[in-house]
């Protein structure tokens, strides 16, 4: 199993499966919730698209004009559309507002799976758009795992 993050390449070859880790980060202040996950996602074989940057530095603007920042943004954008399967959590403790952006675009793809507990400030909405899009929730980050290998199957 490999594990891109930015900035690295998204290079993936012909038919090579992903999963991209969307979720609440918010510069930092989530838990790193995408290390608890990608373990238990080993045995799919699928290369993980995970946007959580080591090198994170907080103070950079977040500015189309700023190209470290529309980078990180870019490469993002990028991994999702070339994911297999988008997994997406919804922290309680934050507000991901970049997320629930997340959700409104890629709501449609069929490739996504949302994790979003009780707790969550926006919960409803989250769950009227998944409901009404026929995307799949899963109540934790185990069975949000377990969905990401039933989609995907064993590992080539």
């Amino acid at each position: 199993m490999r594990i891109l993050v930015p900035p690295e390449p998204l290079a993936l070859a012909e038919g090579e499966r992903s999963i991209f880790l969307a979720g609440s980060i918010e510069m930092g202040a989530a838990e790193p919730w995408q290390d608890a996950l990608i373990p238990t996602l080993r045995e799919t074989g699928a290369t993980i698209l995970n946007p959580r940057r080591a090198a994170w530095d907080a103070s950079w603007v977040q500015a189309l004009e700023n190209p470290v920042f529309r980078e990180q943004v870019e490469w993002e954008l990028a991994a999702q559309e070339l994911a297999t399967v988008v997994l997406m959590y919804f922290a309680p403790t934050t507000r991901a507002p970049v997320t629930l952006l997340e959700l409104g675009l890629l709501a449609r793809s069929g490739k996504l799976v949302v994790c979003c507990p009780p707790g969550y400030w926006r919960k409803g909405n989250v769950d009227v758009v998944c409901a009404r899009h026929g995307v799949e929730q899963a109540p934790s980050l185990e069975a949000l795992a377990a969905a990401a290998r039933r989609r995907l199957g064993p590992a080539r």
